[in-house]
C-alpha cells in the first residue's frame, strides 16, 4: 500500500467515525507533519454540512489563525466566528469576508463554526454545542479539558503524543498516580476515566514534512510504539547551493546537511553558560551562510528559494533565542525565525537550526533530556537539520544516573528521555563536522 492510500484510508475511517454518533470520543494521534490541521479542516466541513454550530478548540491564538485561514481557503461560503478576548484585532490573514472576530458567542449566532483557545472557551458559563474537535489535544492540561467537557457533547481530539507536554507553573507531585492529575495532557486522562466507553484510536500513518531522511530516525527515537513513514519516494526532496562553498567547517557543515538531510556541528567539549558565545555565534554563522550560498529546495511541490522565512532556529531557553537574535542582528539572517521548542511547536520550515539542549551543560535535568523536546526542535524541517553541540553529551548521558521519583500509578512513559538523545547521537555521529 502507497503512503498517499494509506493516510487517505486512515482519514476515511477517521470522518466514519465522526459520523457515529455512539462515538463519544475519538482519539486521533499524528507523528509531525502529518496533516492534523488538514484532518481538522475536513471533520469541520464534514460536520458544517448540515448547518449546525460546532466548536474548535485550539490551545494558542498562533493556532487558532492558522485553522481559520485553512479553513477559510478550504471552504471559502463557510461562515467562521472567531471567539476571541475584548481588545483583540484580527490579523491580516483572517481579515476575510467569511470571518468574523468577537468577544461573545451571542455576536457570532449566525457563523456554522466557531473557534478559539481553550481559555477562551473556559470563560464561557452557558451555552452546549453537539460537537468539539479539539485541536493539539496532548498539548491541553486535563484541567483545562474539565473546564470546557461540559459545553459540548462529543470531541475529536487529534494531537501529537510524541512532543511537548502541556506546562504547569506548579508542583505536581501530590496528583502523581491520580487518574484525574490535573497537570497531565488531557487525552490520557480522558481515556484512563473513560475505560467502560469504547473510544476510537486512530493514527495517522505517514509524514508529509518529514523528507525520507528523517522520518525513520525520528519515527525510531521517539515514536517506537508508533513508526510512521515519510510520504514521499528518496530523492524528491534536494537542497543545492547557489555558490559552492569552501573548505571552512562551517560550509562542509551545510554540504554535509544538503547532502544528507542531518548534519551535527560539534563545538570542543567544555561546561558553559546557557547562553554559550561560541555556540551563538557558530549558529549565526551558519544561518547567514546559508543565505549567501542560495540555498535552494526542491520537492513535490517544486523548487524555490530558501529564503529568510523559511529557515528557523530552535533553542531550549528562551535567553538562548534572545542571544541568537542579537548575533543575527544586521546580517542577511536578521529575519530568521529564533524561538524556544515551546513557541517552535507546530510549524514548519525548510531548514532549521539547533542548539542542543545539553549542549556545554554539567548535568542532564529532566527538562533537558526531555523526548518531546528534542523531537520537536529535530521534527520542523522539510529539507534538513542542523544540529549544532559541544562534544561530550555522550559521555553526560552515560554518566548521568536517573533520579527522577518513580510514582504507582504513573504509566511509564515511552520513548525515555536518555533513550531518544542517545538514538538521535548515534545516528548523528557518522554526520559530525568538528569545528
Amino acid at each position: 500500500m502507497s503512503a498517499a492510500h494509506a493516510a487517505d484510508t486512515t482519514v476515511s475511517n477517521i470522518l466514519t467515525d465522526l459520523a457515529d454518533a455512539s462515538h463519544k470520543a475519538i482519539v486521533v494521534d499524528s507523528p509531525p507533519g502529518a496533516g492534523k490541521s488538514t484532518l481538522v479542516v475536513k471533520a469541520a466541513g464534514q460536520l458544517a454540512r448540515d448547518g449546525t454550530q460546532r466548536m474548535i478548540v485550539a490551545q494558542t491564538n498562533e493556532q487558532v489563525d492558522d485553522l481559520i485561514a485553512r479553513l477559510a481557503a478550504a471552504h471559502p461560503d463557510l461562515p467562521i466566528g472567531r471567539l476571541s478576548a475584548q481588545d483583540y484585532r484580527p490579523s491580516d490573514r483572517i481579515a476575510l469576508p467569511n470571518v468574523r472576530a468577537a468577544a461573545k458567542v451571542d455576536d457570532l449566532a449566525d457563523r456554522t463554526i466557531l473557534i478559539g483557545t481553550a481559555a477562551k472557551w473556559a470563560t464561557l458559563t452557558e451555552g452546549t454545542w453537539e460537537h468539539a474537535i479539539v485541536d493539539e489535544a496532548y498539548q491541553m492540561r486535563s484541567e483545562m479539558l474539565l473546564r470546557i467537557a461540559g459545553r459540548f457533547d462529543r470531541g475529536l481530539f487529534v494531537g501529537d503524543p510524541g512532543q511537548l507536554d502541556p506546562f504547569a507553573t506548579v508542583e505536581s507531585d501530590r496528583w502523581a498516580g491520580l487518574d484525574w492529575d490535573p497537570t497531565r495532557s488531557a487525552v490520557p486522562v480522558m481515556l484512563a476515566n473513560n475505560r467502560d466507553r469504547h473510544i476510537p484510536i486512530h493514527r495517522l500513518p505517514v509524514s508529509w514534512r518529514l523528507p525520507t531522511s528523517a522520518a525513520d530516525v525520528i519515527s525510531a527515537a521517539f515514536y517506537p510504539f508508533t513508526p510512521f513513514t515519510a510520504g514521499t519516494d528518496p530523492g524528491t526532496r534536494q537542497l543545492t547551493y547557489v555558490t559552492h562553498g569552501l573548505r571552512t567547517p562551517v560550509d562542509r557543515c551545510l554540504d554535509e546537511a544538503a547532502d544528507h538531510g542531518w548534519a551535527l556541528y560539534e563545538l570542543p567539549a567544555r561546561n558553559t553558560l546557557r547562553t554559550d558565545r561560541e555556540a551563538v555565534s557558530a549558529i549565526a554563522s551558519l544561518a547567514v551562510r546559508i543565505l549567501e550560498r542560495g540555498a535552494t529546495a526542491t520537492s513535490e511541490q517544486g523548487t524555490h528559494p530558501v529564503t529568510a522565512d523559511r529557515l528557523a532556529i530552535g533553542t531550549a531557553h528562551r535567553d538562548q533565542a534572545e542571544a541568537i537574535r542579537l548575533a543575527l542582528r544586521g546580517t542577511l539572517a536578521e529575519p530568521v525565525t529564533v524561538d524556544t521548542a515551546n513557541r517552535l511547536q507546530g510549524r514548519e520550515y525548510d531548514i532549521t537550526i539547533v542548539l542542543h539542549p545539553l549542549s556545554g551543560r554539567r548535568d542532564a535535568s529532566s527538562f533537558h533530556l526531555e523526548a518531546g523536546r528534542l523531537c520537536v526542535l529535530t521534527s520542523r524541517h522539510r529539507h534538513a537539520c542542523i544540529v549544532v553541540a559541544r562534544a561530550g553529551i555522550a559521555e553526560l548521558l552515560d554518566a548521568y544516573p536517573s533520579t527522577e521519583p518513580v510514582h504507582l500509578g504513573v504509566p511509564v512513559k515511552f520513548p525515555d528521555g536518555w533513550e531518544a538523545n542517545q538514538s538521535i547521537l548515534s545516528y548523528l555521529e557518522p554526520h559530525r563536522i568538528s569545528m
